[in-house]
């Protein structure tokens, strides 16, 4: 079940959309054996009638075809001990060890089913309904992977001109191999993916997500709890595997000097019919955000995966029963998620975003928040 709360009323709703979001969280060159079993589909239970919201919480059930071969493995009643089947030995990287510790399992199986990244569905599905509500303010949210182990998409390629649009098309692709711009270093990131699958490993990387079209003046230098960067921080920071999070060039900024970080400020005679206002930045280092606050740029966020935790060809661990070394126990697993990963990073970044757009703005209906953000635009365009 996912439940989504706060959405004016008036704002349409696409299942259609919604499907095919969950439709992309599952692709991407090295995903696993789940991906075979599960057909996910949001059903829209409340909050929308005739095509749009109105103004209740909105509750969508997914449902989980691979529970039924492990009703019997994990009933709610007592049920037979014999057919449960315990992990005994937790998997380095993962939540196993920590969490039985934590809630005193004496085995990993209540952990890692609920500390799957299979949870990510319901994320992606309110997402879903995040981008339909930030879509008629011309907000629209996109990712691509710009690292697939050592393989990286050239510097050059990422400050092309047109890169929004080669990262948005990538929403619509039918056939999804690593959700690079650039065919030539996809194939060297689909690469280091098929070492990892002949040597029983698995690989991480770098996916960017770009929010277009936010103006300036969201989030707040006011309050620490209230930045932009740091709500979109903690927002895909809170996906699985993800171990860092950067706001625009914010790791090469670090390493160089302040006159080579900083974006240039100008002033333009003529309206740009796109931009919010007249005042133009030469670069974008800083990711569409400064002090907390977007400045009317792109918004650039990324988010570095670590490998997945469950191997094929398992690491040193312990049993949980004798405490002799055993090797970790194996679980069915992906070996790369991360076209995945930047989906589900989209949703964070939108659901994040669409929620300070409302408190900005405000509007019990779409109407009334369109209003409310068309005579800010104009303020500022103004300006």
């Amino acid at each position: 079940m996912a439940l989504v709360q706060g959405l004016p009323a008036g704002v349409e709703v696409d299942p259609a959309f919604i499907n095919r979001e969950l439709w992309r969280r599952q692709q991407g060159y090295g995903r696993g054996g789940r991906m075979r079993i599960e057909t996910d589909t949001a059903h829209i239970l409340t909050g929308v009638r005739h095509g749009r919201t109105i103004g209740s919480p909105i509750a969508m059930q997914i449902a989980n075809a691979d529970w039924k071969n492990w009703s019997e493995k994990l009933p709610v009643e007592t049920g037979d001990a014999e057919k449960h089947q315990p992990v005994k030995s937790p998997r380095p990287g993962h939540a196993d060890l920590a969490g039985a510790l934590k809630y005193n399992f004496p085995d990993a199986r209540y952990v890692l089913e609920r500390a799957s990244a299979r949870e990510s569905t319901a994320r992606v599905a309110c997402g879903a309904l995040a981008k339909l509500l930030l879509k008629p303010l011309g907000i629209e949210v996109a990712s691509h992977v710009i690292r697939t182990g050592t393989a990286s998409l050239s510097p050059a390629v990422l400050d092309a001109p047109g890169l929004w649009e080669k990262v948005f098309a990538l929403r619509n692709k039918q056939e999804v191999l690593l959700a690079c711009v650039d065919e030539a270093s996809e194939q060297e990131m689909k690469a280091q993916v098929d070492i990892a699958l002949r040597t029983g490993d698995t690989v991480g990387g770098v996916f960017e997500v770009i929010a277009h079209g936010v103006p300036p003046g969201i989030g707040t230098y006011a309050n620490w709890d209230e930045r932009l960067d740091g709500q979109l921080a903690g927002a895909v920071m809170s996906l699985q595997a993800v171990k860092a999070v950067e706001i625009g060039r914010g790791v090469t900024a670090a390493e160089s000097m302040g006159s080579t970080v900083h974006d240039a400020i100008g002033y333009a005679d003529a309206t740009d019919a796109e931009k919010f206002t007249r005042f133009t930045r030469d670069h974008n280092n800083a990711g569409g955000i400064e002090g907390g606050i977007s400045n009317g740029e792109d918004i650039v966020v990324r988010g570095y995966l670590k490998p997945i935790s469950t191997l094929r060809r398992p690491l040193a661990s312990v049993n949980f029963a004798d405490r002799e070394p055993v090797k970790a126990a194996y679980e069915r697993s992906d070996v790369c998620v991360l076209p995945a990963a930047g989906v589900a990073a989209e949703s964070m970044v939108a659901l994040a975003i669409a929620k300070l757009v409302l408190e900005k703005f405000g509007g019990d209906s779409l109407l009334e928040l369109r209003r409310n953000f068309d005579g800010y635009r104009e303020q500022i365009r103004n300006f």
